[in-house]
């Protein structure tokens, strides 16, 4: 993806493999496009799969976690990051949502933390525990998914030393901290 992403008319900013892409605009164009492709008799086999694969990327999160931590029945999960993207509250088919969802049916606590999209994400999911920092989501945590590229978390480093279980499940590769011996990309 590095030398896909050279190229300037594509750029490197929105190549990398992870927990996929959400938000308004971006799945519902591509969707679209999917379904014009179609009316116009072209089988549109690539759009079809980027939906495909967007679809389970949060779904290969879970499971990675599960891998690495065992039965998440009981177990404290802190998700970073419900928004689609950073810089935002907007938690439109953000990729958190999915794995939320999962984390709930597997029997995990969770503790969410946002700077900015709490408060929108609890009217989806009122029952979840909300932490008011990364710290305090990520103190005696047995597992910890990142889900939105925040500058905020590509700084974190002390933080992963609260949880009572270092398994780090990067879903956007900003992360520059190398200490915990679960680390997945």
């Amino acid at each position: 993806m590095k030398g896909v992403g050279l190229d300037r008319r594509i750029g490197p900013l929105f190549l990398n493999a992870g927990a996929g892409f959400g938000g308004s605009c971006f799945p519902k164009d591509v969707s679209s496009l999917s379904v014009l492709a179609g009316r116009a008799g072209v089988d549109p086999k690539i759009l079809r799969a980027v939906l495909e694969v967007n679809e389970e990327q949060p779904h290969r999160l879970v499971a990675l976690l599960e891998k690495k931590a065992g039965n998440l029945s009981g177990k404290r999960i802190a998700v970073l990051g419900l928004a689609f993207k950073d810089n935002t509250d907007d938690v439109r088919d953000s990729r958190a949502i999915p794995v939320i969802r999962d984390l709930q049916k597997k029997g995990a606590r969770v503790v969410a933390f946002d700077p900015m999209a709490g408060p929108n994400m609890q009217k989806i999911f009122p029952a979840i525990e909300y932490a008011g920092s990364a710290r305090e989501a990520l103190k005696g945590a047995d597992g910890c998914l990142v889900m939105t590229e925040w500058p905020e978390f590509g700084r974190i480093d002390k933080e992963f030393d609260l949880m009572t279980h270092k398994i780090v499940i990067e879903g956007r590769r900003i992360l520059s901290w190398k200490g915990a011996e679960g680390i997945c990309w």
